[in-house]
């Protein structure tokens, strides 16, 4: 079977972005019976910009695990596994690190964005290991042998420096590693409630896994909705409308569309289309609320599979790091 890796940074609990741009696609990946799939929880990566906050990483590891078992991913059939308790990971990275030169990071179009989307925390001194964490995904992807990567768009460029430092290596040790290739998210990205392509907590427009019926509510209708309707039976334009933007991800077809003719018409307000929307969200996200509650009365299960997971994953990572280190000639008196 096809290997496939993937996985998240435990900055903050999962939202529904995640949930309709990754976490649904990969719970389809793993039961498919096709591939074999690895989820990693990224604590290193996370640390590259949360140095100073490491308590932050720590607890969300867990939240984060909970997250993807609430979502239906079953350790039975995927791999989760935690980033910082694989050494041969950090060690692969040490090794790439001479294949890749700091301008060809500083070109990358992903780290660039995000360089100028996080000047607050580095204001013009970015860290070395944050120009560098695509070797570390490099590494990630290579312990694994990964050959399928799903990522959204502005993923690719990461996914390709990887390919380059696998050609790299292979040119000069020979063919050993696996050159991965990215499958692309069908899904773009979601959109927060206030309109901004992105979603996040420190915008406030997020909608998370892990919310309440009543938080849910209260979010949705602080939505934004058509500026120029002022009245209830003022004609709506849906199609700057954030609410209706929400009920095409949370309704079956009839429904959003009887939404929008309705808009258009003048038939519905908006405090009630808002109040139905929550509905429909509760209605999707029960099933998930239900199992989270389950895991977080039972952390001793989430901390099991994760040791498990992660005892799994490494076996994997270490047979990859015999053929690399023979390779590069490094696997002295042939116990290495």
């Amino acid at each position: 079977m096809k290997r496939v890796l993937t996985g998240d940074r435990p900055t903050g609990n999962l939202h529904i972005g995640h949930y309709f741009g990754s976490l649904k696609k990969r719970v389809e990946i793993q039961n498919s019976g096709e591939y074999e799939q690895y989820i990693l929880i990224a604590d290193v990566q996370a640390l590259t910009d949360n140095f100073n906050h490491p308590e932050k990483v720590r607890k969300n590891v867990r939240e984060v695990a909970i997250d993807y078992l609430s979502v239906g991913i079953d350790p039975k059939k995927t791999t989760i596994y935690i980033q910082s308790m694989i050494p041969e990971v950090a060690e692969l990275t040490v090794f790439y690190s001479n294949l890749v030169t700091i301008a060809r990071l500083e070109r990358n179009p992903t780290v660039k964005t995000e360089i100028l989307q996080k000047k607050d925390i580095f204001g013009e001194s970015v860290t070395y290991g944050f120009l560098g964490y695509p070797v570390s995904q490099a590494a990630d992807i290579t312990a694994f042998e990964g050959e399928i990567i799903p990522v959204g768009e502005d993923q690719l460029p990461l996914i390709e420096q990887c390919r380059e430092i696998v050609r790299k290596f292979n040119s000069i040790y020979g063919n050993v590693l696996t050159e991965p290739k990215a499958l692309l998210s069908e899904k773009k990205r979601i959109k927060g409630l206030d309109g901004n392509d992105k979603m996040g907590k420190s915008l406030g427009n997020a909608i998370y896994l892990r919310d309440s019926e009543e938080a849910i509510l209260k979010k949705v209708m602080s939505a934004v909705t058509d500026p120029n309707r002022i009245r209830k039976d003022d004609l709506g334009n849906p199609d700057v409308c954030m609410v209706y933007y929400y009920h095409q991800l949370f309704d079956t077809r009839e429904e959003y569309q009887n939404v929008c003719s309705e808009c258009r018409l003048g038939k519905r307000g908006c405090v009630a289309c808002k109040k139905e929307l929550a509905q429909h969200i509760n209605r999707e996200l029960a099933p998930i609320r239900e199992r989270r509650k389950y895991y977080e009365e039972h952390p001793e299960e989430v901390d099991k599979i994760l040791i498990e997971g992660t005892s799994r994953a490494r076996e994997v990572a270490r047979e990859t790091m015999v053929k690399v280190k023979k390779a590069m000639q490094l696997d002295y008196f042939g116990k290495e």
